[in-house]
């Protein structure tokens, strides 16, 4: 264990069947007793569904479902709702773990209160080893500004302290931190990153984008032990909140030896579908796509980044921003892109990149099609992703269905980042913002995620999102747009087909059709007729993977 994290308790999982069940012969399950929505066009929602072994075996009247469900073991909704199982597109799952065991700083109402969220840390974790947090964010804050290492300094100053700002492409450090990692004055800006500085040129403390290596580079890394702690922890979270599936960004090759040996025990109760970080990536872009022998597990690409953040400035836009000078940041060059590509189109494995700002989505998508002009015959039908499609140009925006990208995109952005949004880009770049409803018109495919932990990773939450367009309490800007949002059926179809096209399992996953392996999500409220308000605070109830229960919580309708 690394001495900057003291582990907490693992929470407890409630796995045990609490809903109405019977002695089951193995391998058959039958639900029914809620409204149970497919997600196909045929028939869209039915009164049962049987799966036996993995697979689905039947749907449709309870009646006959029972007759063909002599001794099967039955779980009663009891008004709950059923739909295909529900996959994140876009998580990161050990930073999701290692957010539970951090200085989680989500929803701190201002500087003052993550000064006493520092102090409070400090007085319960003694020591001289570096603190770390994540989860702030300015916006909402009375003091519209970003943290400095003044403010952390307050609360701490002889022992490093490093808190990443909620989106994690910038953080701020203490006086102690930056001595640590050799910032000064004098300290250069790396190419593709930016380090704050006040005016009189001293750092600020706050680091963008590529400057985060310069203080990564000095602090203790996670050992093998903490991080399997933590993917433990997230791949529990997971289950317990719905989700059948997560496709895991950015993993570098500890990561994935570590699910491979979870899923070999039988601890992985979620499908993780993983695109690699370009220093582990050498085997996919070599030999193509893999998977375990349990089937959970697959290695789909590689995980690139071609710019930063919005909230921080870093995102590439074709213009300045409004709110400040300069139009953001170029993570990654195409001299160093390029070969990627080409190695990823021989090997037909995935590429996955991250883009934010309009420049950033116009250059990804130059690079793909570049890509597929010098390699045409390996270029059919790949689903390479562009990951966020945040903010587009309405000239780049039908792009992506003529070259057949999938965007990836998290609802929960939009409802985020509305309160600064408009600020960073002004009036007329905001059509192009999250532009669900445009894409899909385009004939666009979208896999919607959440970015966890950059978001909370709640499906109902981007459920609400995609479909509602507003705040968690009902609030929406008159210019924001309202008229992105999509269809109830169509934000399930993002959520649960989506994905599974995105990683070409659309034949076997993401609608409840017979044959199709049998992943549910059960919700307490029906996400398609209840109003909105209603769908942010429900819960899941229950969750089935290859036709196992992997949660399953007490259920009493109200």
């Amino acid at each position: 264990m690394i001495p900057w994290l003291r582990v907490l308790p693992r929470p407890v999982v409630l796995v045990t069947l609490a809903l109405a069940s019977t002695a089951a012969r193995a391998g058959e399950l039958l639900i029914f007793g809620g409204p149970i929505y497919t997600g196909a066009n045929r028939p869209a929602k039915v009164e049962a569904v049987l799966v036996r072994d993995q697979r689905i075996a039947f749907i449709g009247t309870l009646a006959k479902a029972r007759r063909q469900a002599r001794g099967a073991r039955s779980i009663d909704l009891k008004g709950a709702a059923a739909y295909p199982g529900f996959v994140d597109a876009h998580a990161h799952l050990t930073a999701i773990g290692l957010r539970e065991l951090t200085l989680n700083l989500e929803g701190t109402p201002s500087i003052e209160a993550v000064v006493d969220a520092v102090r409070a840390w400090v007085a319960t974790h003694p020591g001289d080893d570096a603190i770390l947090g994540r989860g702030w964010i300015e916006t909402h804050w009375p003091e519209k500004r970003f943290l400095t290492r003044s403010d952390i300094d307050r609360a701490v100053k002889d022992r490093p302290v490093f808190l990443k700002r909620v989106d994690g492409h910038a953080a701020v450090g203490n006086s102690a931190a930056l001595v640590l990692a050799h910032i000064d004055r004098n300290t250069q800006d790396p190419p593709g990153g930016k380090i704050l500085r006040d005016a009189s040129g001293d750092p600020t403390g706050m680091l963008v984008d590529n400057a985060l290596d310069l203080m990564y580079s000095k602090l203790p890394q996670p050992s093998k032990a903490l991080k399997r702690e933590a993917l433990e922890r997230a791949v529990a979270l997971y289950a317990s909140r719905g989700w059948t599936g997560i496709h895991n960004m950015s993993v570098p090759g500890e990561d994935l030896t570590i699910l491979n040996a979870l899923a070999a025990e039988g601890r992985l109760p979620i499908r993780v579908d993983n695109y690699m970080v370009p220093e582990d990536a050498d085997a996919v872009l070599t030999k193509g796509p893999s998977q375990d022998a349990s089937g959970l597990v697959r290695v789909r690409g590689v995980k690139l980044y071609m710019d930063g953040a919005l909230g921080s400035r870093g995102a590439a836009l074709l213009e300045p921003y409004n709110d400040a000078e300069g139009s953001g940041l170029l993570v990654t060059t195409h001299e160093v892109m390029r070969p990627i590509l080409l190695r990823a189109l021989k090997a037909h494995a995935q590429v996955a990149t991250h883009a934010i700002g309009d420049r950033g989505n116009r250059l990804t998508l130059d690079g793909y099609e570049e890509a597929f002009t010098q390699d045409p015959a390996d270029a059919h039908d790949v689903r390479w992703r562009i990951e966020h499609s945040q903010i587009l140009s309405p000239a780049d925006l039908p792009r992506f269905a003529k070259l057949e990208i999938t965007a990836s995109m998290q609802p929960s952005h939009a409802i985020s980042d509305l309160f600064f949004a408009p600020a960073r880009l002004g009036p007329n770049r905001l059509k192009g913002a999250y532009a669900w409803h445009s894409l899909l018109d385009s004939g666009a495919v979208i896999a919607a995620g959440s970015d966890a932990p950059v978001e909370k990773g709640d499906p109902l939450v981007e459920f609400y999102a995609a479909s509602y367009r507003h705040d968690l309490k009902g609030f929406a800007r008159a210019d924001w747009h309202l008229e992105e949002v999509v269809s109830r059926p169509a934000a399930l179809r993002m959520l649960t087909w989506g994905p599974a096209y995105a990683i070409f399992r659309e034949r076997e996953l993401g609608t409840l059709e017979v044959g199709k392996f049998a992943d549910i999500t059960a919700f307490s409220v029906d996400l398609m007729t209840v109003p909105f308000a209603a769908i942010p605070p429900a819960r899941a109830v229950l969750t089935v993977v290859d036709g196992k229960v992997v949660y399953a919580a007490p259920w009493k309708p109200r």
